[in-house]
């Protein structure tokens, strides 16, 4: 039986900027060097997106390890429509690099997404009143198919960085993914 998807705010949807762009924003506790840390470190990082190195110089490989299946506290199978994902590596190269506030690299390398194009997803921080950061993440040069997926993972991977930076116990990853997977499918066309 499907839970309920959680109740957010409008501004946490993903916003489709143009066609093939879409736009995340998130406020996490501070400082920025932290949140910049939840990016780049793959320790950190493997808590709510995928672990992997990353070198941290422009044209510096990345390659994202991803285990979606892990990032729940308590067991939470992956569906059978994704177990393709668990142990993936998704392949890039960073394009933009301004520490601690900027980081943008290619998505999808490697050629994982069979049959399309690579694509760039880009961070930018900025420090906000009351100790808090502003991250907004954008996701550009995807097809419709790809979006449909991308849009509902970016957003629990954020729901989930959002959990993991607050010392919250995170629970659920596919469910919520599947319940928004809905919602975006219907307003990405």
């Amino acid at each position: 039986m499907n839970q309920a998807a959680p109740v957010l705010n409008s501004h946490d949807y993903g916003e489709v900027l143009e066609s093939g762009a879409v736009r995340f924003t998130r406020l996490l506790p501070g400082p920025m060097e932290r949140v910049w840390r939840y990016i780049t470190e793959p320790e950190l990082r493997a808590r709510w997106l995928a672990g992997g190195p990353m070198e941290l110089r422009l044209g510096g490989k990345v390659a994202l390890e991803f285990w979606n299946g892990t990032l729940s506290s308590e067991p939470d199978p992956t569906p059978a429509e994704y177990c393709g994902c668990d142990g993936a590596t998704l392949l890039g190269r960073i394009t933009q690099l301004e520490p601690p506030r900027l980081l943008a690299f290619t998505w999808g390398e490697d050629g994982s997404e069979a049959g399309q194009p690579v694509s760039e997803v880009t961070f930018e921080l900025t420090e906000q009143a009351g100790g808090k950061v502003r991250l907004v993440l954008t996701h550009r040069r995807l097809t419709t198919e790809l979006m449909q997926n991308v849009g509902p993972g970016w957003h629990t991977h954020l729901d989930t960085l959002v959990l993991a930076a607050e010392g919250r116990r995170i629970a659920g990853f596919w469910q919520r993914f599947l319940d928004l997977k809905a919602y975006y499918a219907a307003r990405i066309r």
